[in-house]
Protein backbone atom coordinates (compact mmCIF):
# COMPACT_ATOMS: atom_id res chain seq x y z
CA UNK A 1 0.00 0.00 0.00
CA UNK A 2 1.40 3.50 -0.54
CA UNK A 3 -1.02 5.51 1.70
CA UNK A 4 1.06 6.80 4.87
CA UNK A 5 0.02 6.51 8.15
CA UNK A 6 -1.97 9.69 9.91
CA UNK A 7 0.83 12.28 9.76
CA UNK A 8 1.32 14.68 12.53
CA UNK A 9 2.24 18.51 12.72
CA UNK A 10 6.50 19.13 12.56
CA UNK A 11 8.10 20.10 15.41
CA UNK A 12 10.94 20.96 15.54
CA UNK A 13 11.09 22.80 19.23
CA UNK A 14 11.90 26.58 18.15
CA UNK A 15 9.06 29.53 18.25
CA UNK A 16 9.27 31.49 15.35
CA UNK A 17 11.26 34.81 15.65
CA UNK A 18 8.23 37.39 15.66
CA UNK A 19 5.87 34.78 18.23
CA UNK A 20 6.04 36.01 21.58
CA UNK A 21 6.69 33.52 24.01
CA UNK A 22 3.41 32.70 26.53
CA UNK A 23 4.03 32.19 30.07
CA UNK A 24 4.57 28.92 31.74
CA UNK A 25 6.48 28.10 28.53
CA UNK A 26 8.85 26.08 30.28
CA UNK A 27 6.19 24.31 31.48
CA UNK A 28 5.52 20.06 31.28
CA UNK A 29 3.04 20.24 28.52
CA UNK A 30 -0.78 19.46 29.16
CA UNK A 31 -2.04 16.01 29.27
CA UNK A 32 -4.12 16.46 25.97
CA UNK A 33 -0.81 17.79 24.64
CA UNK A 34 1.66 14.99 25.77
CA UNK A 35 0.44 12.64 23.26
CA UNK A 36 1.13 14.96 20.30
CA UNK A 37 4.60 15.65 21.66
CA UNK A 38 5.59 11.94 22.16
CA UNK A 39 4.63 11.27 18.69
CA UNK A 40 6.26 13.90 16.58
CA UNK A 41 7.31 12.01 13.34
CA UNK A 42 4.63 8.80 13.72
CA UNK A 43 3.37 10.04 9.88
CA UNK A 44 6.67 9.92 8.89
CA UNK A 45 8.56 7.00 9.94
CA UNK A 46 11.80 6.49 10.14
CA UNK A 47 13.45 3.54 7.59
CA UNK A 48 13.99 1.38 10.43
CA UNK A 49 10.60 1.70 11.93
CA UNK A 50 9.29 0.51 9.02
CA UNK A 51 11.44 -2.49 8.36
CA UNK A 52 10.51 -3.33 12.06
CA UNK A 53 7.01 -3.04 11.20
CA UNK A 54 7.01 -5.15 7.65
CA UNK A 55 8.72 -7.90 9.65
CA UNK A 56 6.10 -8.21 12.26
CA UNK A 57 3.16 -7.80 9.87
CA UNK A 58 4.70 -10.60 7.76
CA UNK A 59 5.95 -12.79 10.84
CA UNK A 60 2.33 -12.75 11.93
CA UNK A 61 1.02 -13.71 8.28
CA UNK A 62 2.85 -15.00 5.28
CA UNK A 63 6.34 -15.13 6.32
CA UNK A 64 5.92 -17.30 8.98
CA UNK A 65 3.71 -19.75 6.22
CA UNK A 66 7.09 -18.81 3.97
CA UNK A 67 9.72 -20.40 6.90
CA UNK A 68 7.25 -23.52 7.77
CA UNK A 69 7.26 -23.99 3.73
CA UNK A 70 10.88 -24.23 3.79
CA UNK A 71 11.15 -26.66 6.23
CA UNK A 72 8.02 -28.73 5.16
CA UNK A 73 9.83 -29.23 1.44
CA UNK A 74 13.32 -29.84 3.80
CA UNK A 75 11.37 -32.40 5.38
CA UNK A 76 9.61 -33.68 2.20
CA UNK A 77 13.11 -34.17 0.10
CA UNK A 78 14.82 -35.67 3.17
CA UNK A 79 11.99 -38.98 3.14
CA UNK A 80 11.83 -39.33 -0.68
CA UNK A 81 11.57 -37.84 -3.59
CA UNK A 82 9.90 -34.95 -3.66
CA UNK A 83 6.95 -36.59 -6.18
CA UNK A 84 6.37 -38.95 -3.82
CA UNK A 85 5.20 -36.25 -1.18
CA UNK A 86 1.27 -34.92 -0.77
CA UNK A 87 0.25 -31.34 -0.37
CA UNK A 88 -3.50 -31.13 1.51
CA UNK A 89 -4.59 -27.53 1.15
CA UNK A 90 -8.01 -28.60 3.29
CA UNK A 91 -7.57 -30.80 5.86
CA UNK A 92 -9.96 -32.63 8.48
CA UNK A 93 -9.69 -30.77 11.82
CA UNK A 94 -11.80 -32.55 13.84
CA UNK A 95 -13.73 -35.95 13.37
CA UNK A 96 -16.96 -34.79 14.13
CA UNK A 97 -19.21 -32.67 12.15
CA UNK A 98 -19.65 -29.83 14.48
CA UNK A 99 -16.25 -28.88 15.40
CA UNK A 100 -14.72 -29.65 12.25
CA UNK A 101 -16.92 -26.78 11.00
CA UNK A 102 -16.31 -25.03 13.77
CA UNK A 103 -12.60 -25.00 13.60
CA UNK A 104 -12.53 -24.52 9.68
CA UNK A 105 -14.04 -21.39 10.37
CA UNK A 106 -12.31 -20.29 13.24
CA UNK A 107 -8.91 -20.77 10.98
CA UNK A 108 -10.84 -18.35 8.28
CA UNK A 109 -11.11 -16.14 10.67
CA UNK A 110 -8.19 -16.15 12.78
CA UNK A 111 -6.46 -16.32 9.12
CA UNK A 112 -7.72 -12.91 8.26
CA UNK A 113 -6.61 -10.84 11.56
CA UNK A 114 -3.40 -9.38 9.96
CA UNK A 115 -5.15 -7.62 6.74
CA UNK A 116 -7.29 -6.14 10.15
CA UNK A 117 -4.07 -5.09 10.87
CA UNK A 118 -3.03 -4.39 7.96
CA UNK A 119 -5.86 -2.09 6.98
CA UNK A 120 -5.52 -0.47 10.83
CA UNK A 121 -1.61 0.66 10.02
CA UNK A 122 -2.43 2.19 6.57
CA UNK A 123 -5.53 4.05 7.92
CA UNK A 124 -5.72 7.75 7.59
CA UNK A 125 -8.09 9.93 9.23
CA UNK A 126 -10.99 11.32 6.39
CA UNK A 127 -9.22 8.68 4.06
CA UNK A 128 -11.01 5.36 3.20
CA UNK A 129 -7.98 2.60 3.75
CA UNK A 130 -10.62 0.29 1.30
CA UNK A 131 -10.71 3.15 -1.48
CA UNK A 132 -6.41 3.59 -1.47
CA UNK A 133 -5.54 0.07 -2.23
CA UNK A 134 -8.60 -0.03 -4.67
CA UNK A 135 -10.66 -2.99 -2.72
CA UNK A 136 -13.96 -1.13 -3.12
CA UNK A 137 -16.92 -0.74 -5.60
CA UNK A 138 -16.01 2.09 -7.59
CA UNK A 139 -15.13 0.52 -11.19
CA UNK A 140 -17.00 -2.97 -10.82
CA UNK A 141 -17.18 -3.92 -14.28
CA UNK A 142 -13.88 -2.95 -14.69
CA UNK A 143 -12.19 -4.70 -12.16
CA UNK A 144 -15.04 -7.87 -12.89
CA UNK A 145 -13.24 -7.99 -16.47
CA UNK A 146 -9.53 -7.52 -15.36
CA UNK A 147 -10.20 -10.34 -12.99
CA UNK A 148 -11.52 -12.55 -15.51
CA UNK A 149 -8.62 -11.92 -17.53
CA UNK A 150 -6.23 -12.62 -14.71
CA UNK A 151 -7.82 -15.67 -14.46
CA UNK A 152 -7.32 -16.77 -17.65
CA UNK A 153 -3.40 -15.55 -17.57
CA UNK A 154 -3.14 -17.57 -14.68
CA UNK A 155 -5.82 -20.40 -14.32
CA UNK A 156 -4.39 -22.40 -17.60
CA UNK A 157 -1.20 -22.24 -16.98
CA UNK A 158 -1.13 -23.16 -13.51
CA UNK A 159 -3.20 -26.68 -14.90
CA UNK A 160 0.25 -26.68 -17.35
CA UNK A 161 2.61 -26.42 -15.30
CA UNK A 162 1.49 -28.61 -12.24
CA UNK A 163 0.90 -31.53 -14.88
CA UNK A 164 4.56 -30.42 -16.43
CA UNK A 165 6.12 -30.42 -12.27
CA UNK A 166 4.73 -33.96 -11.68
CA UNK A 167 6.27 -34.88 -14.88
CA UNK A 168 9.58 -33.93 -14.19
CA UNK A 169 9.59 -35.10 -10.35
CA UNK A 170 9.50 -31.40 -8.79
CA UNK A 171 6.11 -31.02 -7.61
CA UNK A 172 4.41 -32.81 -4.91
CA UNK A 173 0.78 -34.51 -5.74
CA UNK A 174 -1.65 -31.40 -4.04
CA UNK A 175 -5.25 -32.59 -2.77
CA UNK A 176 -7.31 -29.46 -2.69
CA UNK A 177 -9.35 -30.62 -0.07
CA UNK A 178 -9.38 -34.12 2.11
CA UNK A 179 -12.81 -32.70 4.02
CA UNK A 180 -15.43 -35.22 4.85
CA UNK A 181 -18.87 -34.31 2.87
CA UNK A 182 -20.99 -32.20 4.54
CA UNK A 183 -23.60 -30.08 3.65
CA UNK A 184 -21.35 -27.08 4.99
CA UNK A 185 -18.37 -28.25 2.99
CA UNK A 186 -18.47 -26.45 -0.54
CA UNK A 187 -19.27 -23.20 1.36
CA UNK A 188 -16.65 -23.35 3.80
CA UNK A 189 -14.13 -24.17 0.65
CA UNK A 190 -15.44 -20.86 -1.27
CA UNK A 191 -14.61 -19.08 1.92
CA UNK A 192 -11.66 -20.87 2.60
CA UNK A 193 -10.57 -19.50 -1.53
CA UNK A 194 -11.98 -16.24 -0.08
CA UNK A 195 -9.54 -16.24 2.48
CA UNK A 196 -6.51 -16.77 0.71
CA UNK A 197 -7.42 -14.50 -2.13
CA UNK A 198 -8.00 -11.49 0.46
CA UNK A 199 -4.82 -12.30 3.09
CA UNK A 200 -2.25 -12.61 0.30
CA UNK A 201 -3.14 -9.84 -2.55
CA UNK A 202 -4.09 -7.24 0.81
CA UNK A 203 -0.65 -7.90 2.40
CA UNK A 204 1.63 -8.74 -0.50
CA UNK A 205 0.00 -5.75 -3.06
CA UNK A 206 -1.80 -3.39 -1.15
CA UNK A 207 0.21 -3.55 1.81
CA UNK A 208 4.12 -4.67 0.75
CA UNK A 209 4.76 -2.89 -2.31
CA UNK A 210 3.78 0.24 -0.64
CA UNK A 211 5.95 -0.10 2.42
CA UNK A 212 8.99 -1.39 0.46
CA UNK A 213 9.12 1.54 -1.96
CA UNK A 214 8.50 3.95 1.80
CA UNK A 215 11.62 1.47 2.86
CA UNK A 216 13.64 2.75 -0.55
CA UNK A 217 13.15 -0.05 -3.16
CA UNK A 218 12.17 0.77 -6.64
CA UNK A 219 9.51 -0.73 -8.10
CA UNK A 220 10.77 -3.43 -9.76
CA UNK A 221 13.05 -4.37 -6.89
CA UNK A 222 9.89 -4.21 -4.71
CA UNK A 223 7.75 -6.52 -7.24
CA UNK A 224 10.70 -9.26 -7.32
CA UNK A 225 11.31 -9.70 -3.88
CA UNK A 226 7.21 -9.85 -3.17
CA UNK A 227 7.09 -12.23 -6.20
CA UNK A 228 9.56 -14.82 -4.42
CA UNK A 229 8.21 -14.41 -0.85
CA UNK A 230 4.79 -15.04 -2.81
CA UNK A 231 6.48 -18.04 -4.30
CA UNK A 232 8.38 -19.07 -0.89
CA UNK A 233 5.18 -19.89 0.84
CA UNK A 234 4.15 -22.21 -2.00
CA UNK A 235 7.69 -24.39 -1.47
CA UNK A 236 5.73 -27.23 0.27
CA UNK A 237 4.47 -28.12 -2.71
CA UNK A 238 7.56 -28.36 -4.65
CA UNK A 239 9.52 -26.48 -6.83
CA UNK A 240 6.93 -26.36 -9.98
CA UNK A 241 4.15 -24.62 -7.87
CA UNK A 242 7.12 -22.31 -6.62
CA UNK A 243 7.97 -21.14 -10.34
CA UNK A 244 3.93 -20.26 -11.25
CA UNK A 245 3.71 -18.36 -7.93
CA UNK A 246 6.67 -16.33 -8.95
CA UNK A 247 5.39 -15.67 -12.26
CA UNK A 248 2.32 -14.85 -10.72
CA UNK A 249 3.10 -12.54 -8.47
CA UNK A 250 5.53 -10.42 -10.99
CA UNK A 251 1.85 -10.24 -12.72
CA UNK A 252 0.17 -8.91 -9.88
CA UNK A 253 2.67 -6.58 -8.85
CA UNK A 254 2.83 -5.04 -12.24
CA UNK A 255 -0.76 -4.92 -12.71
CA UNK A 256 -1.40 -3.37 -8.77
CA UNK A 257 1.46 -0.49 -10.20
CA UNK A 258 -0.17 0.23 -12.29
CA UNK A 259 -3.33 0.25 -11.73
CA UNK A 260 -3.16 1.05 -8.22
CA UNK A 261 -6.34 -1.53 -7.30
CA UNK A 262 -6.19 -4.85 -5.04
CA UNK A 263 -9.78 -6.18 -5.78
CA UNK A 264 -9.25 -7.78 -10.03
CA UNK A 265 -6.11 -9.49 -7.95
CA UNK A 266 -8.37 -10.60 -4.94
CA UNK A 267 -11.45 -11.86 -7.25
CA UNK A 268 -9.04 -13.56 -9.52
CA UNK A 269 -7.01 -15.19 -6.94
CA UNK A 270 -10.25 -16.58 -5.06
CA UNK A 271 -11.76 -17.28 -8.37
CA UNK A 272 -8.62 -19.74 -9.39
CA UNK A 273 -8.79 -21.17 -5.73
CA UNK A 274 -12.10 -22.14 -5.86
CA UNK A 275 -11.89 -23.83 -8.83
CA UNK A 276 -8.93 -25.60 -7.55
CA UNK A 277 -11.01 -26.22 -4.02
CA UNK A 278 -14.67 -27.30 -5.67
CA UNK A 279 -13.25 -29.03 -8.83
CA UNK A 280 -9.88 -30.68 -7.65
CA UNK A 281 -10.06 -34.13 -8.95
CA UNK A 282 -12.05 -32.65 -12.48
CA UNK A 283 -9.04 -30.55 -12.84
CA UNK A 284 -6.18 -32.85 -12.94
CA UNK A 285 -5.29 -32.62 -9.07
CA UNK A 286 -4.93 -35.47 -6.52
CA UNK A 287 -8.37 -35.91 -4.48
Amino acid sequence: MTEPLPSFAKHDGVAPASAPVAPGAGSPPAQGAASAVDHQGWGTKSRRRLITEVLLVLGVSIGQSAVYSVVSLLDKLSRAPISQGTSTLNVVRNNREFFDFTYQILDIFFALVPVMLVFYLLAEPGKSVFRSIGLDWRHPLRDGLAALGLLVVIGVPSLGLYAAGRAMGITTEIIPSALNQYWWTVPVLVLSAIRAGVLEEVILNGYLLGRLAKIGLGPWAAIVLVALLRGSYHLYQGFGPFIGNVAMGLLFGWVYKKWGRVAPLVVAHALVDIAAFTLGPALGFGG
